[in-house]
């Protein structure tokens, strides 16, 4: 890359948030990421841009990849596609006339460090610090409404029963009740946090019990090849996008150690466990999560992993334990799964 060209995608890295709302005014900050369908803005959460990161390298602020295509790269290559520029000039002069336009200025608070700033690993540690135990809580009841009865292992899910939302960043305040769920490194850290907003009515099929709003589910902090988990990491494993589908998966295999990535983005980006040598993925029936799945696949292979696809019959394990009962999964995760694991992880607790 030229000099100049490298010098304009550290200056728009620098704003990556700026930029994001410019050319993906569709899409919507999560934790250290900016979501959003695809790189011509639409809707969706296929594609995420890293906010926040070291340096200019690959794990740096401004690097994007789209889990549905498997594209990537830099913010330079983002503008490109977003206007249709095919000759480098014409993209960096696109650049330049983005960077001359007044950009927001940080507020006093940001300035002096005196808060942890929203979005942040520390603002999310305090959230799970502030929220309780889900026991006898509306946490609780909408697991169990949704047919989950594994809440065993589940320190890393609590409650909060005032958790701010925000529709959008014209919109006032409100507060609602939430489940939090922790996301954490491989070593056990926090690094961010999953938010559910939940319908104090209580439970409708409309809405399997989630708030009535735009975006009920929203994440914070670090999450790039993090976790939300339950139970102790081994040999062999599970993981999935979704906090419901891989706790649906914990009531039929109630002892294998399960993790949710919280996206199909997310869940081609896992790190593996030192110990792990059997990689279960829970697949959702839809392309990103195909292209998840594909690239897990070639990573385990990689890494002298085995893996293994567990595919529901409906869209995901929840609507099959929701609508074919935990007995039906059972029956299809049995044929699906090695024959050691039936009698280790079925078998063991019949």
């Amino acid at each position: 890359m030229p000099r100049d060209a490298s010098d304009l995608a550290y200056r728009l890295a620098l704003n990556a948030e700026a930029v994001c709302r410019y050319y993906l005014s569709n899409g919507r900050r999560e934790g250290r990421y900016w979501l959003v369908g695809d790189v011509a803005n639409n809707p969706g959460r296929s594609l995420f841009v890293r906010l926040a990161g070291p340096g200019r390298g690959k794990g740096g602020a401004g690097k994007w990849t789209d889990a549905a295509t498997l594209e990537h790269g830099d913010l330079l290559d983002l503008i490109a596609f977003n206007r249709g520029l095919d000759r480098l000039r014409d993209v960096l002069d696109e650049a330049r006339n983005f960077l001359r336009m007044p950009l927001p200025e940080p507020s006093i608070a940001q300035r002096s460090g005196s808060y942890a700033p929203r979005g942040s690993p520390e603002s999310a540690r305090r959230l799970f610090a502030m929220s309780q135990p889900i026991r006898g809580t509306i946490v609780e009841a909408y697991l169990r409404n949704r047919g989950i009865t594994a809440l065993h292992e589940t320190e890393s899910l609590r409650f909060h029963p005032r958790c701010y939302y925000r529709p959008d960043e014209h919109s006032p305040t409100e507060t609602r009740p939430a489940m939090i769920a922790s996301v954490t490194d491989l070593a056990g850290h926090l690094t961010g946090a999953h938010r559910t907003w939940l319908d104090a009515g209580g439970f409708s099929e409309a809405t399997l019990g989630k708030a009535p709003v735009d975006t009920p589910r929203r994440a914070m902090g670090d999450l790039l090849g993090h976790a939300v988990r339950f139970g102790v990491a081994s040999e062999v494993m599970a993981a999935g996008e979704g906090i419901e589908t891989m706790l649906s998966q914990r009531s039929a295999l109630p002892t294998m150690p399960m993790m949710a990535a919280l996206s199909a983005a997310h869940l081609s980006a896992i790190l593996f466990p030192d110990t792990l040598r059997r990689l279960y993925i829970a697949r959702d029936d839809d392309p990103a999560g195909d292209a998840a799945m594909a690239t897990l696949i070639d990573r385990t292979q990689a890494t002298g992993i085995e893996a293994i696809v567990l595919s529901p019959r409906l869209g995901d394990f929840n609507e099959d334990l929701r609508l074919l009962g935990l007995d039906a999964l059972r029956v299809d995760l049995r044929r699906q799964i090695a024959p050691q694991d039936v009698v280790r992880f079925m078998e063991s607790v019949a």
